[in-house]
């Protein structure tokens, strides 16, 4: 007997997977993460408690998949190709900004800080399974950057954290705590070519500074 799953079976799964996705965020916000059942999540999304239980075995699993998704990039973009940081940069930081400015990455943000005193484990998986390897992957492109000479950086983890932060610091942060904080796509713009500009002022080399200006 085959064990192959046909394409309209794996859709109904990505389906259903997304409807227990989003009930379990909700309700999260609405009720807390203590006071929100895997049998309540099965109710609010419309689907069977054995499949709730066959996707997440627990409301633990449940929240690693929320901060997986939620950290996924818009199209899994693979690293650019090193030579042209501004290029580059320019890229990620698109990408970046577009991923903080989701409905779900505040809704996450908000969970995690809300239950942080009695669910310390909550921001640890936000940490280590969504923030670190987007900042991983800054990381490495930076680093690669600096190996093939288009950038001289002594200390890369605060080169990343200084090209994420100029953007996070506009695009996301305010719009966690300031209700009705709003930044326009032009705006979203400038601040991700303004923190490339910073950028590559201060680690392109002048060789790679002269190819990108041409």
């Amino acid at each position: 007997m085959s064990n192959v799953v046909s394409p309209y079976h794996q859709r109904v799964a990505r389906e259903k997977r997304a409807l227990i996705v989003g009930a379990a965020t909700a309700l999260f916000l609405e009720l807390g993460y203590d006071r929100t059942s895997l049998a309540r999540i099965a109710e609010r999304s419309g689907v069977s408690r054995a499949t709730l239980f066959k996707q997440f075995p627990s409301k633990a699993a449940l929240f690693d998949a929320i901060v997986t998704e939620s950290w996924a990039t818009a199209d899994d973009s693979e690293s650019p190709p090193t030579g042209d940081v501004v290029h580059g940069l320019a890229g990620i930081g698109r990408r970046y900004a577009e991923l903080l400015r989701r409905p779900q990455m505040t809704d996450l943000f908000r969970i995690v800080i809300a239950e942080l005193p009695r669910f310390p484990e909550l921001a640890d998986a936000q940490f280590a399974q969504g923030k670190m390897p987007y900042f991983d992957s800054v990381r490495n492109y930076l680093a690669a950057e600096d190996a093939a000479g288009t950038v001289r950086i002594e200390d890369i983890d605060l080169a990343a954290t200084q090209f994420l932060g100029m953007i996070s610091n506009y695009v996301f942060w305010p719009a966690l705590l300031v209700p009705g904080w709003e930044v326009t796509a032009e705006r979203v713009a400038q601040v991700v070519d303004e923190a490339v500009r910073t950028i590559a002022a201060r680690y392109a080399t002048t060789q790679s500074a002269a190819s990108s200006a041409d």
